[in-house]
């Protein structure tokens, strides 16, 4: 495999990191949903809300990098479960705030460290120098994809409601 020169599908990043988060999510998805009952999506929305407090769920979505109806959808759902409450604005019945109920917060309080422990285990196959230069290659990328993103460089636009693109180009 080589990044530097990517031969098959194997070897593009994209691939790696999904296969990498894949296997290493796995054991914090199945302790989400066997033990507490929520989503890796639920649990990155209440893991955000635990670390940045009460904010608007157009804020969690770009917090969370999901599309605003979703966290709307993941929403209604922390909600129905007792993780979360949400306020209208009192000028504004339009605009809203979420935040963590107790229950929200024990839940995070407990299942935190479990998902601490999983990251460690994952990271410990660097030694602290390779940790370090791993951390600063991954914001250097997160930063490089950003910039990319910014430009637009794919003017199609994703139709993820209707299984993935709207028609089928060959050729």
């Amino acid at each position: 495999m080589s990044l530097s020169d990517p031969r098959t599908v194997d070897d593009l990043l994209n691939l790696r990191l999904s296969c990498l988060l894949n296997v290493s999510g796995a054991m914090v998805t199945r302790l989400c949903e066997g033990r507490y009952g929520i989503t890796r999506r639920e649990w990155r929305l209440v893991a955000l809300l635990a670390a940045h407090g009460e904010m608007s769920p157009s804020e969690l979505a770009a917090r969370a990098q999901l599309e605003r109806a979703r966290v709307s959808r993941l929403i209604t759902e922390l909600v129905a479960k007792g993780l979360l409450a949400r306020h209208a604005d009192a000028e504004d019945k339009r605009r809203a705030t979420v935040r963590l109920t107790a229950e929200g917060v024990e839940l995070f309080e407990d299942l935190f460290p479990r998902s601490v422990a999983f990251n460690n285990e994952v990271l410990a196959a660097l030694t602290s120098t390779e940790l370090v230069a791993f951390d600063a290659a991954l914001a250097k990328l997160t930063q490089r994809a950003t910039q990319i993103a910014a430009l637009k460089p794919v003017q199609e636009k994703a139709d993820r409601r209707h299984g993935g693109a709207r028609r089928v180009r060959r050729g």
